[in-house]
């Protein structure tokens, strides 16, 4: 029983989905097929208060897709340019993340809310990550720290896409893909489907190695592997895209929590307005890396915009920027703030003492 209710769940979320991914599409908004099942859950959930469903495995399968993707389009050429640009990923993280220390003082002085807190909800990492090191963290309050996170990645996810697809490219691309895909035979998708078998395998390693946000970075590093040493790996078919933009954008709509803290209209404001500010800063130092590099303006903002690896990642392939630049600097951001910030705030703050934790949903 509780397994047919889960289905007839899964499916309202699904056709939920579908109709906002269409109604985005219809209206030419960015990302259409992850911004707008995104929206249409969140909303649905919000005005109906009707309980929806979807299981975490579709989410991993999804961000799988994405990743196997973005590694394809790494080259050895690529490669050597980005380790020739590893002073500036460490110079614009650093600088990240500094900006976001600042816009942390000054929350935490206009809403009198404890500093720890206020850093937590600004650094520029993961959702999930930031809560999960907001327990350890002493003076951190995870509830407002998730309100914060999830502000600040909406303002993130739906103004950069449509500031580099409107404003910084000069791309105007209908689909996901190139045509190749839509010409490939029935061999190419059984090879397709060997290389996303070994890949899942290889992913399995990741999270066996606890790497961080493993379902994405596993098959990235994975199929950017493959390309580098030569593999003739098929590009992965535009409604294999889709699906999975629609997968991750209703895991994140259900994630979404609207009633999460009392005091929320004093604390949006200056939530949105900081992240109106990092996302202004990023487009500076974006514009120093255009400037340094030669590399064209919607790369270097979407190396730097503090959104996530996927987001960030199907943006660049919207408007056919390098792909491989993007993930890199996304990808060293995100060991960067998962490995290193954590060591300078429980020195800073302090650590609680943990013995076991759990991340439950209902989604």
């Amino acid at each position: 029983m509780i397994k047919q209710m889960n289905l007839y769940f899964i499916f309202e979320t699904v056709i939920v989905g579908v109709v906002g991914g269409t109604l985005f599409l219809l209206f030419h908004l960015p990302l259409a097929w992850m911004l707008g099942p995104l929206s249409a859950v969140m909303l649905w959930k919000l005005v109906t208060k009707r309980k929806l469903h979807w299981p975490v495995g579709f989410r991993n399968g999804g961000q799988m897709i994405l990743g196997f993707s973005m590694g394809l389009s790494f080259t050895t050429e690529s490669a050597r340019q980005i380790v020739q640009q590893f002073p500036s990923m460490m110079v614009t993280t650093i600088l990240m993340v500094g900006f976001g220390l600042i816009m942390a003082k000054f929350i935490s002085k206009v809403t009198k809310m404890k500093v720890a807190s206020a850093v937590m909800g600004t650094t520029p990492g993961g959702l999930s990550q930031m809560v999960i090191l907001s327990e350890e963290i002493t003076d951190a309050e995870p509830t407002i720290v998730t309100f914060m996170q999830t502000v600040r990645m909406l303002t993130v996810i739906f103004l950069v896409p449509f500031l580099t697809i409107h404003a910084l490219s000069n791309s105007h691309t209908d689909s996901l893909v190139e045509d190749p895909v839509s010409q490939m035979n029935t061999s190419g998708y059984i090879q397709l489907l060997i290389f996303l078998v070994i890949v899942f395998f290889l992913t399995k390693l990741a999270i066996r190695f606890k790497c961080p946000t493993p379902w994405i970075i596993g098959p990235l590093i994975s199929s950017a592997l493959l390309t580098v040493f030569g593999f003739d790996v098929p590009p992965v078919p535009d409604f294999l895209t889709i699906l999975a933009q629609l997968c991750l954008g209703i895991y994140l709509g259900l994630g979404m929590k609207t009633n999460m803290l009392g005091n929320w209209r004093s604390l949006l404001p200056v939530t949105v307005l900081s992240s109106l500010l990092i996302v202004g800063f990023a487009l500076l130092l974006a514009y120093g890396l255009h400037s340094l590099y030669s590399i064209s303006m919607s790369t270097a903002f979407l190396c730097i915009a503090p959104g996530g690896l996927p987001e960030m990642g199907v943006t660049a392939h919207t408007v056919n920027a390098d792909v491989s630049m993007v993930a890199a600097f996304q990808l060293f951001r995100v060991f960067f703030i998962l490995f290193i910030i954590p060591l300078f705030l429980r020195k800073f703050f302090g650590g609680n003492s943990i013995e076991e934790k759990s991340v439950t949903t209902s989604y």
